[in-house]
């Protein structure tokens, strides 16, 4: 089967609207959470979360289309605009076959901002008051829709919808397409805004938020003893994958080539993880991997939500993979620095691991100071760490237990 290889990137977090700036205070152990500004959180029990308060869509978006799209889609535009210039493929030479580029897009919700604002509508103003932009500016794959039209993007058209492991998944899709034939080129892109009253009210009610309202710098732990509930953030990441024979023969810069894959269910419980289906689809990832003649895994990006079941479920699925802690990889999780971005994570965290590939930094994990018994493993704690990485593993699960695991490479002909 035909290789796979990443030419592209971009990303928007709180922390940055562009992949360099935002990878750049991630490794330097910056955080992005802090006070909800969007929304009045007096009556909520939590009132922080790692938003994007600098973002403009008028740099992306006409004004005309601002109104049909929701902020997600808006932050889908804005990185995949970025993967596809950093990509060379911003501009239509005649050499590229856009019949042959597909998208793979992916999204937990969706837009959530204009299902709450429409409904507000409907409950109070009446049902014909509802905006016709409603339904295309909420659904999912509206975000793949928007952006193969402003890319012009023709190949297969597909979408994920996996909760927090959805942006992992939709690599997962694009590679297989690509390797199967189906397409020669596939930008993928995640893209998550769910800050508002509902979605910050909801997953509060599930009693999944930090409540560490008057420290919010300090409110997203990754795999301390004194973590208490994730921080929701807002972001989108893009990457443009290509068949390797076609990204050598236009001379592409090739930051990564994607060598491992997996993906599996719990088949468990909707919402309360199990060690084994995360393990499953970390060994049938590295089990390619391996196949492909990668001799071992450098640096996990881990889910590592800063919940207390999920850090020490992953820790547990970590040591099992590798036979024990000795074994084991450094590992660290990136949602201090940035909260946990729902469907849009995996796709964001998939670009922050192969810039750690390409750089040779390990992202620290910040807030850990305070070490549990059940999360034994080198997370490195607060402080990034050079390292020559070879191969690098991005994990994401999420609710309804579904589980994705990628492994990055180094490209080496």
């Amino acid at each position: 089967m035909k290789r796979v290889v990443v030419t592209g990137l971009g990303m928007v977090n709180s922390l940055g609207l562009d992949k360099e700036s935002s990878f750049k205070a991630i490794v330097e152990g910056r955080c992005g959470i802090k006070r909800i500004e969007s929304f009045d959180t007096e009556n909520h029990s939590v009132k922080i979360a790692a938003e994007i308060t600098n973002f403009d869509p008028l740099s992306v978006m006409n004004p005309k289309e601002v109104k049909k799209a929701d902020r997600f889609i808006q932050l889908g535009i804005k990185a995949s605009n970025e993967a596809m210039a950093d990509a060379g493929l911003d501009k239509e030479d005649g050499a590229i076959d856009f019949t042959r580029f597909g998208i793979s897009s992916a999204s937990g919700i969706g837009g959530l901002i204009n299902i709450e604002k429409n409904s507000v509508v409907c409950s109070t103003k009446g049902p014909r008051r509802i905006s016709p932009f409603f339904i295309p500016s909420a659904l999912v794959n509206m975000l793949g829709g928007f952006i193969s039209i402003e890319h012009k993007l023709q190949g297969p058209n597909l979408s994920s919808v996996t909760a927090c492991a959805a942006g992992t998944h939709a690599i997962s899709e694009a590679v297989k397409t690509i390797m199967l034939g189906g397409a020669d080129r596939m930008l993928c892109v995640g893209a998550e805004a769910a800050i508002c009253a509902s979605g910050i009210g909801g997953f509060a009610s599930m009693k999944a938020l930090s409540t560490r309202n008057d420290e919010p710098q300090k409110a997203s732990r990754p795999f301390d003893r004194e973590r208490d509930g994730f921080v929701m953030g807002e972001g989108a990441a893009a990457l443009v994958l290509e068949d390797l024979d076609s990204a050598v023969a236009r001379g592409a810069k090739i930051y990564a080539e994607i060598v491992g894959f997996g993906e599996s269910a719990d088949a468990n419980h909707i919402t309360s993880p199990i060690v084994d289906g995360p393990y499953r689809a970390m060994k049938a990832a590295l089990d390619m991997a391996e196949s492909r003649g990668v001799e071992r895994i450098d640096y996990i990006n881990a889910h590592g939500t800063s919940t207390p079941a999920n850090d020490k479920n992953e820790t547990a699925a970590i040591k099992m993979l590798f036979k024990g802690k000795e074994n084991c990889p450094p590992v660290s999780s990136t949602k201090g620095q940035i909260g946990h971005c729902l469907g849009a994570a995996g796709s964001i965290e998939s670009v922050i691991s192969i810039m750690a590939l390409d750089a040779g930094v390990i992202p620290p994990t910040i807030n850990y100071e305070n070490p549990d018994e059940d999360c034994d493993l080198d997370y490195v704690p607060n402080i990034a760490r050079e390292c020559d990485i070879q191969a690098v593993m991005s994990n994401s699960f999420g609710f309804g237990g579904t589980n994705g695991a990628l492994i990055f490479a180094k490209y080496k002909g």
